[in-house]
């Protein structure tokens, strides 16, 4: 194996804060912060904005995001009756032709 070329593998803690959830792993990750582990040795620390702990896949809690109220706007916008216009538009054409 040539020397040099190879990136440094080595243990590193993966941490998701919005979870409270950390683990051990090797990786070849490029951290500038380090903590100390259960262990009581210290480790480089590896930031997650997401992981198994917090993702709602595998939580199964579904997090809707309604940015600036969209869903509402189109509703407001279309209301329930968006699609029949449209058949209607279609029928009209059908009956011209």
């Amino acid at each position: 194996m040539k020397k040099g070329i190879h990136p440094v593998y080595r243990e590193v803690v993966f941490q998701d804060a919005s979870a409270n959830f950390a683990f051990l792993s090797r990786s070849t990750a490029k951290t500038s912060q380090t903590i100390v582990w259960t262990d009581g040795k210290e480790y480089p620390l590896y930031s997650l904005d997401i992981s198994s702990a917090s993702h709602p896949f595998y939580t199964g809690k579904m997090k809707y995001v309604d940015s600036a109220g969209r869903v509402e706007r189109f509703q407001k916008k279309y209301g329930t009756s968006y699609r029949k216009k449209d058949d209607s538009k279609e029928a009209k054409k059908v009956k011209e032709s």
